[in-house]
């Protein structure tokens, strides 16, 4: 009885510390995995032993540069854009929803490598204490963001770039790429107990997300984005929310959540719950589940300042809740009875309703959306992205 009872105690006490470090993430369910290791804490451990033997790639390696000549800056180009059947040598022209892989660069590759890596790596370092993983995550940190041979510049001027647009200088939908550093930056909060993560290592890496955020927050390209009003204004809110309460800015972070509301869910969301920003691509089922994971990401992050975004609810009914009711009506439904356009990836973009509306019930007094996913969503308990969210 007495062991059980300090179990439960350490556990509490385990979390509350987590709490205060990790914003998005589930603390108490990383506590409870470190206790009573599972299947999940198995296969994310198997995936970490994998990043142990790989040697990751920075952005110098890539074979071309960015138009600026820098191998320094990261380069990127839109998916979605193609050479003009009519014009060939013209500019590109947008073929929405269409992925053109003749454009994928190295440096989005690599960056997604990374980030993953990183994150698997601190993973398994918390679970297990082996220094290897914190040791050959701060490696990885350090070869993308630290070492001036191979860092990266702490921008994205040229991040989704556009064949004969723009002068060859990016666009504010690069930094859609970089959406894989809130979840980075919740792994390296996990580094910080190892000795291998310097204090040299942190100051650095602050630095860099300083010099980052501040571009995010005053460049042309960065105000393009913030000022986006679909999935990418609300994906740089977030990122700019998660960097900066990874730096200790608390203020910037405050005033982005603040506004959320009124910026992005009334704006965004109908009083049916329907996104029309997102609903009149290509991919209307997909870009309205990727926005909403954007939001119930921003509502983990301001749980941990106390604030309750979810329930946020305007005068003629715009909510989160509204918009998953309105996706909900589609679950397990055939693509027939979608009446918007969905051009690819049906079964998988169902399966990732599934997961959002068993997050968004974490949210709710008591749940609400089980009857979709109960019966279908079969592998939750085992679900990497369920156990960490």
């Amino acid at each position: 009885m007495k062991k059980h009872i300090l179990s439960i105690l350490f556990l509490f006490l385990s979390a509350f510390m987590l709490q205060a470090q990790l914003r998005v993430w589930n603390p108490q369910q990383l506590n409870k995995a470190k206790v009573t290791p599972s299947k999940v804490t198995e296969n994310i451990i198997k995936e970490a032993d994998k990043n142990l033997t790989q040697t990751i790639a920075s952005v110098v390696d890539k074979e071309k540069p960015a138009p600026s000549g820098d191998k320094h800056d990261y380069f990127s180009c839109a998916p979605y854009w193609w050479p003009d059947p009519e014009n060939p040598n013209g500019p590109y022209i947008r073929r929405d929803g269409e992925r053109n892989l003749d454009v994928l660069t190295s440096d989005k590759v690599n960056l997604a490598t990374m980030t993953k890596g990183i994150v698997n790596l601190s993973l398994a370092y918390y679970f297990t204490t082996d220094e290897k993983y914190a040791a050959k995550a701060v490696e990885n940190l350090r070869i993308w963001f630290l070492n001036p041979a191979t860092r990266m510049n702490p921008n994205l001027n040229y991040g989704q770039t556009i064949s004969g647009h723009f002068n060859g200088k990016g666009r504010g939908a690069g930094m859609i790429e970089t959406y894989t550093f809130v979840e980075m930056l919740e792994g390296v909060e996990l580094l910080k107990k190892s000795p291998a993560f310097t204090v040299k290592d942190q100051e650095a890496l602050n630095k860099w997300f300083s010099e980052y955020l501040n571009w995010m927050l005053t460049s042309e390209i960065g105000n393009h984005e913030y000022n986006t009003k679909n999935n990418h204004g609300t994906a740089f809110e977030v990122q700019a929310t998660r960097i900066a309460l990874f730096l200790g800015k608390e203020d910037i972070a405050r005033k982005f959540i603040t506004e959320f509301p009124s910026r992005r869910i009334f704006t965004q969301i109908e009083p049916d719950g329907s996104q029309p920003f997102e609903l009149v691509r290509t991919k209307a089922l997909h870009y309205s589940i990727f926005n909403l994971t954007h939001v119930l990401d921003m509502c983990c992050i301001a749980k941990t300042l106390n604030i309750d975004l979810y329930k946020e609810k305007s005068k003629d009914g715009r909510c989160i809740t509204k918009a998953f009711e309105f996706l909900a009506q589609y679950a397990g439904k055939p693509q027939s009875q979608f009446p918007y356009q969905q051009i690819a990836e049906w079964d998988e973009e169902q399966q990732k309703l599934l997961v959002q509306l068993y997050r968004a019930d974490l949210f709710e007094i008591k749940p609400i959306f089980e009857q979709y996913y109960k019966q279908i969503l079969t592998n939750h308990q085992i679900d990497k992205y369920i156990f960490l969210f």
